[in-house]
């Protein structure tokens, strides 16, 4: 079944943690723990067609449909979105037309280097408004507004991103504080920072996004924490 939708139509509703699938690296075995647990998918174009190596059926695809093979057969199977407009990537199609208390998206990231600086922009523009994050063969990356905590071993990796200069007011239970600091791209950012053991919090000044990184290990805690 295949229906067009524009940027004003109402969205998929899921009240289930989704998963937004898209043609970049994409950890197999993941994807189907990931079903396994009743997460919904949802395939970006031709992300869809990852999701059908693995055995799986997603619950929607949702793009511009260029790089989906063999349509008519998903069409048989699943419901298919028809987005024709080229202002926005697949992965803002699936967003704008879906709605889950967590969104996980899955190959973003990695074959295209276009295509990964795309989702952080997507990351970017949607973290305001809903809990984001993305995960690659390595790392879970949550779209953060305003403080968090969460525990941490010691010296494990806490990665903290500037996707825009954003300032923090305070941090504990880090080895490298972040009290005061102003993050930003092309300058100081948080890369590698680890924890000291237990709880980390950390508070930034305001609402701007960033992106707490985790090891790829730690993405249900993440799941539970957002």
């Amino acid at each position: 079944m295949t229906s067009e939708r524009s940027p004003g139509a109402p969205p998929l509703v899921f009240a289930r943690p989704m998963a937004i699938v898209g043609g970049g690296t994409v950890d197999t075995a993941l994807l189907r723990e990931l079903a396994a647990k009743g997460v919904a998918l949802v395939g970006a174009d031709g992300g869809a067609d990852t999701i059908g190596a693995a055995g799986l059926l997603p619950e929607a695809i949702i793009g511009d449909l260029d790089s989906l093979e063999d349509r008519a057969s998903w069409e048989s199977r699943t419901r298919v979105i028809h987005i024709p407009e080229q202002i926005t990537t697949d992965f803002q199609k699936a967003l704008y037309s879906t709605e889950a208390p967590v969104t996980l998206a899955l190959g973003m990231t990695g074959k295209r280097l276009d295509h990964t600086l795309a989702a952080l922009s997507a990351v970017l523009q949607y973290a305001p408004s809903r809990k984001l994050m993305l995960v690659d063969e390595v790392d879970v990356a949550l779209a953060v507004t305003g403080p968090i905590a969460f525990d941490a071993r010691v010296k494990e990796r806490v990665s903290i991103h500037p996707l825009v200069p954003i300032r923090f007011q305070r941090s504990s239970g880090l080895f490298y504080p972040m009290d005061g600091l102003l993050l930003e791209p092309g300058g100081l950012i948080g890369t590698s920072n680890e924890g000291t053991g237990g709880r980390v919090e950390v508070e930034p000044e305001d609402g701007t996004p960033w992106l707490l990184i985790l090891g790829k290990e730690r993405l249900w805690d993440l799941v539970g924490v957002a």
